[in-house]
């Protein structure tokens, strides 16, 4: 699978012209990721994944950016649903905006499916994601391990206070380490937008206040750990603190092989991708979303139809895994002084 980013915020493309009346898809897909700053698996792994399934597939699709602004997804869904999109899948920015977006698209007859987020309060047939408390608990048990038995400090670096996937992670966290006596939660704070610049002033912030006494940094994922580690590495203590991470991202795995990261969490793009398109497709053609299972929004008071896929947990050990899978290309990986390292890890 390509791994590039696109120099676009928008792709596109057609069926596959097939007029036989033999059940094609005959309506349009279109999918709204969020930004580019939480994350860079949006543009480098969701998009081409993306772009992939529903060629592979034959069906008109349309995938859009809103860059973090919570106004622009509104504008890019409103356009979309008047240009003839009959099946809409979002990544919302926060539940509110992302309800209000469903709403609107219901009154207008069109399909509307939670990727990865779940839009509390809203209307989604189905919801397309991972079994984020899972993620959380992965984290959380990695973390336990690397620490070990001993008397530790510990630093919660949480997600956005709008993602509900934050809330779960950091729930799924604390279930695991909070019955752990030895250990003590000494700053606990939330990055709004899952800003990486904003995550470094806050565990500084955080750090400072622990007057420097940390042994070890729960970071949501891969980008609010590089933070943290940026902020140990200034005082000496890269490598020497484990720390956490999510989305088995290029810079993730590199600090986990360097021993700066304890782990990361893989989440198979691909994989994500292929369930969203068939559910998309599913619900274009008018049949039932395969959904696996549900998931309790509390908000609206509904259980919503999803298919949560499982995450693996990913340490130095096995950063190979995700190189064979395809989650990330060894030549993206093992660039200049990683290459040695990527070596000593079986990756070639």
């Amino acid at each position: 699978m390509s791994l590039t980013a696109c120099g676009s915020d928008s792709d596109s493309g057609t069926d596959s012209g097939n007029d036989d009346g033999g059940g094609e898809a005959t309506g349009k897909i279109g999918v709204i990721l969020p930004d580019t700053e939480s994350s860079v698996r949006w543009e480098s792994q969701d998009r081409p994944n993306l772009t992939a399934a529903f060629e592979e597939a034959g069906v008109e699709f349309e995938i859009q950016n809103a860059e973090g602004d919570a106004e622009k997804m509104t504008q890019i869904a409103d356009t979309m649903i008047g240009d003839g999109v009959t099946v809409l899948a979002i990544v919302n920015l926060d539940s509110e905006s992302g309800a209000a977006i469903q709403e609107k698209a219901a009154s207008q007859g069109v399909v509307t499916i939670d990727y990865d987020r779940l839009t509390l309060g809203g209307t989604a047939e189905a919801y397309i994601s991972f079994d984020n408390a899972k993620v959380g608990a992965l984290q959380g048990q990695a973390l336990a391990d690397c620490l070990g038995d001993k008397t530790a400090n510990v630093i919660y670096l949480n997600g956005s206070p709008t993602d509900n996937n934050a809330t779960l992670f950091a729930q799924g966290a604390h279930e695991v380490l909070d019955p752990i006596t030895d250990y003590k939660v000494v700053g606990e704070q939330a990055v709004p937008d899952w800003d990486n610049e904003e995550a470094a002033v806050i565990f500084q912030q955080l750090y400072t206040a622990a007057d420097g006494k940390v042994d070890g940094v729960l970071a949501a994922n891969d980008g609010l750990g590089g933070a943290a580690i940026g902020v140990l590495e200034a005082n000496g203590q890269a490598g020497k603190v484990p720390v956490t991470g999510q989305d088995a991202t290029v810079e993730g795995l590199q600090n986990v092989l360097a021993g700066t990261q304890c782990m990361t969490v893989y989440k198979s793009a691909k994989a994500q991708a292929a369930a969203l398109a068939e559910t998309a497709i599913a619900l274009l053609n008018g049949e039932d979303a395969p959904t696996t299972g549900t998931t309790k929004d509390e908000e609206g008071g509904r259980d919503v139809p999803s298919v949560l896929l499982d995450p693996v947990s990913i340490t130095k050990d096995s950063v190979k895994d995700v190189i064979d899978d395809g989650g990330q290309k060894a030549e993206d990986v093992c660039v200049d002084d990683f290459a040695a390292l990527c070596e000593e890890a079986g990756i070639s």
